[in-house]
């Protein structure tokens, strides 16, 4: 699964976008230089997500929108074709992102 798909995933359980997600744990005090076990605790806790989405926006409000080059382009599963991910709802993101 890319990193991608593990932030549509989150979305989809959670009916929140990403970005909106990133607001929420801002709104809690969470944010760059934030431990990663209580965000994702915080995560997990609040809107019912399994500890690899958890993990994934984890990396999202600690560390941004953007994740390193090792999988992008490639072919294998967790491949994905950016190294900045679409944040703003898997509805809203362009055919060719």
């Amino acid at each position: 699964m890319s990193f991608q798909a593990y932030l549509d995933a989150v979305e989809t359980k959670t009916g929140r976008t990403p970005r909106d997600l990133v607001q929420a744990a801002q709104d809690q005090g969470f944010g760059p230089g934030s431990k990663a076990t209580p965000v994702a605790t915080w995560l997990k806790e609040t809107y019912g997500i399994g500890h690899g989405h958890a993990m994934a926006m984890v990396h999202v409000i600690t560390k941004g929108e953007h994740i390193g080059d090792k999988h992008v382009g490639s072919t294998g599963t967790h491949r994905d074709s950016s190294n900045t991910l679409w944040l703003d709802g898997k509805d809203s993101r362009p055919a060719d992102w």
